[in-house]
């Protein structure tokens, strides 16, 4: 199943990693493991942040997502269940509707 995963990261241990150089290589061996089907950065409630699209089958994967955010940036990580178009049109809404009115 699809999953939004979205980070925040405090302003430390982050800032020291750019200025020793090491930023790249951190973020680098994440992304190469962890394998995210799409990774997007940016500013989150002034701090950096992110939001990365990741397939997870069964419930013991989401310690293998976070935890290298966790350990390494002390992140806060949340995860979002999400549908592509497909999804939704396989979802079955119409006869919920019809359950549920």
């Amino acid at each position: 199943m699809r999953y939004l995963m979205k980070l925040s990261m405090p302003v430390e241990p982050f800032n020291s990693y750019v200025k020793d150089g090491s930023i790249g290589a951190r973020m680098g061996k994440i992304m190469e493991v962890t394998r995210p089907e799409a990774a997007y950065f940016t500013a989150e409630g002034g701090t950096r942040g992110g939001t990365l699209v990741v397939n997870i089958d069964q419930a013991n994967q989401l310690p293998f997502l976070a935890e290298p955010w966790f350990i390494m940036f002390s992140a806060k990580v949340e995860f979002f269940p999400a549908m592509t178009p497909e999804d939704m049109g396989n979802s079955g809404l119409e006869s919920l509707g019809k359950q549920w009115s």
